[in-house]
């Protein structure tokens, strides 16, 4: 880094004091609170967070130095608590990311399930196009048994997180159909679990996928499981149409 972006020593000084400061006002916070929940001891944490990271920043710019501290990711900052203690009812949020890493068995696997669903010369254009083989391939397999077998689906993983929220009330069916996922309060979250490589350094892979993951039955006879070729070769995947 030059010299005409480095900060200067008194910045970095600044940022020390200002780290201190945080501190005495997170302990008197903690001191101070009325619960287990206090929104002020909350409000302190941030505020010393956001100034130890402040502080390390401009150590490191400045005399490529690292503090031993670590500033608590995503999971470890959620707001405190302030749904039902006792939840008559409650609703799982998931995202998971994929890309399209190998189209043409994304196709083949699609037309399999294809043609054990339908008979013999009935219309294959809904397994012919990549969106359209997401359609049949998402609409015949659970979310979990995809995101288990995302290799063989031609997908890989990307992000994932998933939410657990507390509500006072079951909602009436239909309700929130039009915008699932919308006026999601960050303070009724009762459990979040996230996935990332950007976690890597503190978790392998495999001890990430097992606390997150589960594989679902696809058919209690077994039937689509024993069409679909969970070891397809490179020879056995047709082409992908260049019109497509």
């Amino acid at each position: 880094m030059s010299d005409a972006v480095q900060p200067t020593a008194a910045e970095v000084r600044a940022a020390a004091e200002a780290v201190k400061t945080a501190l005495d006002r997170h302990l008197a916070a903690v001191e101070r609170r009325s619960g287990e929940d206090d929104p002020a001891v909350y409000e302190a944490f941030n505020q010393l967070a956001a100034a130890a990271e402040a502080y390390d920043e401009l150590l490191y710019d400045r005399y490529d130095e690292v503090t031993p501290f670590e500033i608590p990711g995503t999971e470890d900052a959620l707001p405190p608590y302030t749904g039902p203690e006792e939840p008559n009812a409650l609703s799982v949020l998931i995202r998971r990311d994929y890309a399209v890493a190998e189209p043409q068995r994304l196709l083949a696997q699609a037309q399999r399930v294809e043609a054990a669903d339908y008979d013999e010369g009935a219309d294959g254009e809904a397994s012919g196009t990549v969106h359209g083989a997401l359609g049949i391939l998402f609409g015949e397999f659970e979310p979990d048994e995809i995101a288990s077998r995302h290799k063989e689906f031609g997908l890989e993983e990307g992000d994932s997180t998933l939410w657990v929220t507390a509500a006072d009330d079951q909602t009436d069916p239909g309700e929130w159909l039009e915008a699932p996922f919308e006026g999601v309060d960050p303070q009724r979250v009762v459990c979040r679990f996230d996935v990332s490589t950007v976690f890597d350094d503190d978790l392998d892979d495999e001890d990430r996928a097992g606390g997150t993951r589960r594989r679902l039955p696809v058919d209690s006879d077994g039937d689509i499981e024993d069409e679909l070729d969970t070891d397809l070769d490179e020879d056995d995947l047709e082409p992908m149409d260049a019109d497509r």
